[in-house]
């Protein structure tokens, strides 16, 4: 099952807990640099909504700083909480330990690396409703040809081993009813999963077009081998 091993995860959260309608999940590995801009796009989205929010970083074993920048933006902004695996777990094992420690009734996913836009979560917390998720796809990839390729070999792939027909499975950029979540068992791999897994449980899963934006800083985790 997709969880850091017993003791390795460090929470961020020394105030007393904050109300949440919505959490914001996201696994970071070695992505100091895309940190601040990304809390600042979310920032900037959330907070004119006037919903009651929190955004919930997942370090996952980073070895970049990504972690002292965490803390330092869990000190900055009261919505931020940072989560911190001692060492690599996976993207699933993020993802599983950002649901364990939301406070919200919806979590939205997102990457940390700015290729998702934060401005897409209002359209996708909107498809929500009458919905258990509201799914993201890509409808113009900014990514290279090597990154394309894979991905349209892995949406085929996945969809033809569970029967369904999400468009972009690779797409982080999702929004769930957090009760959703909690009937989900995850082992590794298996976010990729997640609204075929919810629509297995009988519950509704919509999709939705969103942006993708080129990757500015970091190094992409992602390649034709996994």
């Amino acid at each position: 099952q997709s969880q850091a091993p017993e003791g390795e995860i460090e929470g961020g959260m020394t105030e007393a807990a904050r109300p949440a309608e919505v959490t914001i999940v996201a696994p970071v590995f070695n992505e100091r640099d895309n940190l601040k801009p990304l809390v600042d796009e979310l920032l900037a989205v959330l907070r004119p909504s006037l919903v009651p929010c929190e955004i919930v970083l997942v370090n996952d074993g980073s070895q970049d700083g990504s972690a002292e920048t965490i803390d330092a933006l869990a000190t900055e902004h009261p919505e931020v909480r940072g989560v911190h695996f001692q060492a690599n777990c996976g993207q699933t094992a993020a993802f599983d330990a950002g649901f364990k420690t939301a406070r919200g009734a919806v979590v939205v996913t997102i990457d940390a690396d700015l290729q998702n836009d934060p401005r897409d979560i209002p359209a996708l917390l909107r498809a929500l409703e009458g919905h258990d998720a509201a799914v993201g796809f890509r409808a113009e990839r900014r990514d290279g040809t090597v990154r394309r390729f894979s991905s349209k070999i892995a949406n085929a792939v996945r969809n033809r081993l569970s029967g369904d027909d999400i468009i972009d499975t690779g797409c982080s950029l999702k929004a769930f009813r957090a009760e959703a979540l909690r009937e989900i068992k995850l082992w590794n791999g298996m976010h990729r999963f997640l609204p075929t897994l919810i629509r297995l449980e009988g519950r509704s899963v919509v999709q939705v077009p969103v942006n993708h934006r080129p990757r500015l800083m970091g190094t992409s985790k992602y390649g034709v081998w996994n």
